[in-house]
């Protein structure tokens, strides 16, 4: 007889992700399309920006805690609450080699020229219907957990 994993357990091997994200209904179709496409991740879901800077400070010495990425909405609902998150994780030694992604409705030029001066990961538009969300996590996870190799975050990186 084939034995199963407990929900608890599968949870416990999960790879933690923050999802930066003010819209309650957004996040919502994020944690779907995430479970779908990207099991292996734990996706944590803070809606301010303050709120993420106490979560990443609360477990900056738990690897297996802190985020391996960040998906981040930069209209937090202020653009300038975004960008201040954004600078702040961006310029701090030890959150500053998470890979941020950008995870936004805006198509505006500058919006995305403002995030790369930031040295985001990749800048997304979010998708408008179901299926494209499932692409897009599916997409995302083939990426960063197949072919790219994420750094290993640690104290002692500087």
């Amino acid at each position: 007889m084939a034995s199963t994993i407990t929900p608890k357990r599968r949870k416990e091997n999960r790879t933690p992700i923050l999802v930066v994200e003010n819209n309650a209904d957004q996040w919502l179709i994020i944690r779907s399309a995430l479970a779908q496409g990207f099991p292996e991740v734990e996706p944590i879901w803070m809606n301010h920006a303050s709120q993420t800077l106490t979560y990443l400070d609360k477990y900056a010495s738990d690897d297996c805690k802190l985020p391996r990425m960040i998906l981040l909405e930069p209209y937090l609902p202020s653009q300038e609450d975004g960008w201040a998150l954004l600078k702040s994780i961006k310029s701090h030694p030890q959150y500053q080699h998470i890979p941020v992604i950008i995870l936004s409705h805006s198509q505006e030029q500058v919006d995305i020229v403002k995030s790369y001066s930031f040295s985001v990961a990749a800048y997304i538009t979010k998708p408008t219907v179901n299926h494209k969300w499932l692409a897009c996590f599916y997409t995302l996870r083939r990426y960063w957990w197949e072919l790219a190799i994420l750094p290993i975050i640690s104290k002692e990186v500087n």
